[in-house]
């Protein structure tokens, strides 16, 4: 596969490269492309993140990226998850979140068995290079910047925080040099602790990241979007200059089961969340459903059929086969929510029935029942 190609498979559906001209580079160079990204063991896993991730790793399978998935197994003790418990956490990072990332692979289209899953522990046992390495980081970070990267814990900042907290970030970027990654993957939460890793990677003396000629370079970073939560934002309507403050504070959160799909919901509990999701008619800047549309259906720009069955009185039934054709008859007025709705929400239960049937081994049953009962 040419440059070209495989640059296209990589950006596709990304909100932003950190940056082009790197990759670029780095895709020219020929040098095995080593991916990663990392998840906290915080809860069953939601189709924001399961899908979204695991659509990206189908990308970058295609262009031929060697592809990890780390299980931060610490980074939930850190960030207070499951109750900071660090056994109830090892132990269900296994048990669960792996078998809920492999599910999600099947139903993204992804090949699960070329996917390297690496747990925290595992990584930092017996690891001397690794703290040695952090302390290298952390030189070459003010404690300032570390407090606004915080955020990407899924708080805010400020206030009192457990100083264990502000270990997160320099962590989260030595994962990176670590496992040797130049290309570094994540939804745009994430971005901070990227562009750190970016910052400091041609100052470090321990564990650099390096390019053929032995000189050090900056990982690449790819972030994919978040896709919005189905509760209606806290003001409504929406000031437009507001509106990319909202989309990103609105973005789905398994915090509130209301306002997201877990990838193990039944048909009917996919049903209930969708028949109630906000979604004002003819509003395309800010819809949950849409968004769901665009990014999980049809990727921005993969064709598919959605089937829309109304009554003749309603107009009769629509086959859609673009997003953009979707946007445009909503916008119009000539779609009306609640028939768009059931449409969605039956191509979601399609789309997840892989997952369900995954998760009917006994196994993984228990497995996800021990994960509800502590999340």
């Amino acid at each position: 596969m040419q440059p070209r190609q495989r640059f296209e498979l990589i950006a596709k559906q990304t909100e932003e490269i950190l940056t082009k001209e790197d990759l670029n580079e780095l895709l020219n160079s020929e040098q095995p492309l080593n991916h990663y990204i990392g998840f906290e063991i915080s809860g069953q896993l939601h189709i924001g993140s399961g899908l979204m991730s695991l659509y990206k790793i189908k990308d970058f399978q295609q262009a031929g990226v060697n592809c990890k998935i780390f299980l931060a197994d610490w980074h939930t003790v850190l960030n207070n998850k499951l109750g900071g418990d660090p056994a109830k956490i090892k132990k269900l990072a296994i048990s669960y979140f792996k078998e809920a990332l492999i599910a999600s692979a099947l139903c993204a289209g992804a090949d699960p068995q070329k996917i390297e899953f690496i747990l925290g522990s595992d990584l930092y046992h017996n690891n001397d290079a690794y703290w040695q390495s952090l302390i290298d980081i952390s030189k070459n970070l003010t404690l300032s910047r570390v407090v606004k990267s915080s955020t990407i814990m899924g708080k805010l900042q400020g206030g009192d925080q457990a100083f264990a907290r502000l270990m997160y970030p320099p962590m989260q970027v030595n994962d990176i040099f670590n496992l040797n990654i130049n290309l570094a993957h994540a939804g745009m939460d994430q971005r901070k602790a990227h562009v750190i890793a970016r910052e400091v990677a041609t100052q470090l003396k321990i564990k650099p990241l390096l390019n053929p000629q032995n000189h050090p370079i900056k990982p690449v970073c790819a972030h994919h979007p978040l896709i919005l939560g189905l509760t209606k934002p806290p003001v409504w309507p929406v000031k437009k200059e507001d509106l990319r403050e909202t989309l990103s504070a609105m973005k789905m959160s398994k915090s509130n089961p209301a306002s997201c799909v877990f990838i193990t919901d039944s048909p009917d509990e996919i049903r209930s969340k969708i028949q109630q999701a906000f979604c004002p008619p003819r509003e395309v800047s800010y819809n949950p459903i849409l968004n769901w549309v665009q990014h999980l259906l049809y990727r921005g720009s993969e064709d598919r059929e959605l089937v829309i069955k109304r009554e003749v009185q309603h107009g009769g039934s629509l086959i859609v086969n673009t997003y953009q054709e979707l946007e445009d008859i909503y916008a119009r007025g000539d779609l009306h929510p609640n028939d768009l709705k059931p449409a969605v929400a039956q191509a979601i239960i399609d789309l997840l029935e892989p997952a369900r049937k995954y998760f009917e081994a006994e196994e993984r049953k228990w497995a996800l029942e021990e994960m509800k009962k502590v999340a």
